[in-house]
């Protein structure tokens, strides 16, 4: 395969920064030239230094090899911490939770949230979503022109959240405060306000929305956590308290960018969507490709070595850390067809979006059915919808493995 070109003039031998604006901007030309010619390269974020992976099968052998885990302090056999910067004990209970621990522990976590992800209670969800994305687009679409992101996008997974969690109609907007505080205030100058009041306030709200199901339990995700149980054993409260926090997380981040990322990508792609106006039955193959090809997520959690071992002939240090680039490895030309294509029809469409091994996505099927109907719906009621701006002129947010837009502006005349 011929050379890949330095996709900008930054230094070759020196880590990557993925938190920098040259690599936010221009990642996709950084992968292809990482997938050519450095599969296996040095990265950093912030004061993080750690081991890129960008190849498809050398993502999925690190994230099924159990020589790498997730929780820090286990792979450097210094206790059980498993954060990577120390934060004030009142705001590191939130981090505790599965998705930075590893088997046993993970496993059994998983297992007693799996309990609550019941058909009934996923179904109550999917029945809200279709209603609430008309009712949304009903308040909008006389203004012509608004911001996706913020009108559209974001209330979605808001409610589902809120539904998942049983947060009474008085609490939502509570609810949607502390759901910004925890997936947006930890970049900018206003992170120590985030840390040391908004997180605490946050706190408050959730150990308070746990103690009301704890009294008054209903047909919620959240009461089925409070009383799921596994081989005799229920999650304790500190665990409890932490898996609110990261179904919060992860229900709304993910949801709320991929619809995002999904209406620019088919505006982008008229072909694409004319398609899907003529072939309906291809919208769920379309949304499983918009995960590969422009899906939110690009990177896993950091994976700490439990030994020094040799990576495809790396040298991987006991306790360093290592990250599988899955936008990478969904655009591997070893494992798809013509990878910068995007095809609605792909099928196999074996991507990595959501992860891979033990710790995959367990919200995927949610994550999925939200993004399906709210780009159905919004598309069907609006045949002239487009951007209302240049798409050099819209602004990715710079945070280390993910893929956001600031905002989406569109017009509908």
């Amino acid at each position: 395969m011929a050379s890949v070109p330095m996709p900008i003039a930054l230094d070759p031998t020196r880590p990557i920064q993925l938190a920098s604006r040259d690599f936010t901007d221009h990642k996709y030309e950084w992968y292809r030239w990482m997938l050519e010619e450095a599969p296996v390269c040095a990265g950093r974020i912030t004061v993080l230094n750690l081991t890129l992976v960008s190849r498809y099968d050398d993502c999925r052998s690190v994230l099924t090899d159990p020589r790498f885990v997730r929780n820090r302090g286990r792979a450097r056999g210094r206790g059980t911490s498993s954060l990577p910067i120390p934060l004030p004990k009142s705001i590191a209970a939130m981090a505790q939770s599965m998705i930075l621990e590893d088997d046993p522990d993970h496993r059994r976590l998983r297992n007693l949230v799996n309990r609550a992800f019941t058909p009934r209670a996923i179904a109550r969800l999917t029945q809200g979503v279709e209603a609430h994305s008309h009712e949304l687009l009903d308040q909008i679409e006389n203004q012509g022109r608004f911001d996706l992101l913020a009108s559209y996008a974001r209330p979605i997974p808001v409610r589902v959240i809120g539904e998942m969690m049983g947060v009474e109609r008085g609490d939502l907007d509570e609810f949607q405060h502390s759901l910004g505080v925890i997936t947006e205030g930890f970049y900018g100058f206003g992170i120590l306000k985030t840390l040391f009041w908004d997180l605490r306030q946050a706190s408050k709200f959730v150990r308070g929305l746990i103690a009301r199901k704890r009294e008054r339990p209903g047909e919620d995700i959240l009461s089925g956590l409070i009383e799921a149980e596994e081989a005799g054993e229920r999650l304790s409260e500190q665990e409890l308290f932490a898996m609110v926090f990261l179904l919060m997380v992860g229900g709304f981040e993910t949801t709320l960018h991929l619809i995002t990322n999904g209406v620019k990508t088919l505006l982008e792609h008229r072909d694409a969507l004319d398609r899907l106006r003529r072939e309906p039955s291809l919208w769920d193959s379309a949304v499983e490709e918009i995960v590969r090809h422009r899906g939110p997520i690009h990177g896993t959690k950091p994976q700490y070595a439990t030994e020094d071992l040799t990576f495809q002939g790396h040298a991987i240090p006991r306790g360093s850390a290592i990250m599988p680039l899955l936008a990478a490895a969904n655009h591997d030309p070893r494992a798809f067809e013509q990878p910068d294509v995007f095809d609605i029809a792909r099928a196999p469409n074996h991507h990595l979006g959501f992860g891979f091994g033990p710790h995959f996505c367990l919200g995927r099927p949610l994550a999925l059915m939200e993004t399906k109907i709210a780009l159905q719906t919004l598309v069907a009621r609006n045949p002239d919808l487009r951007l209302a701006v240049d798409p050099k002129d819209l602004k990715l947010a710079r945070m280390p493995g993910w893929h956001r837009y600031l905002d989406l502006p569109v017009a509908l005349d």
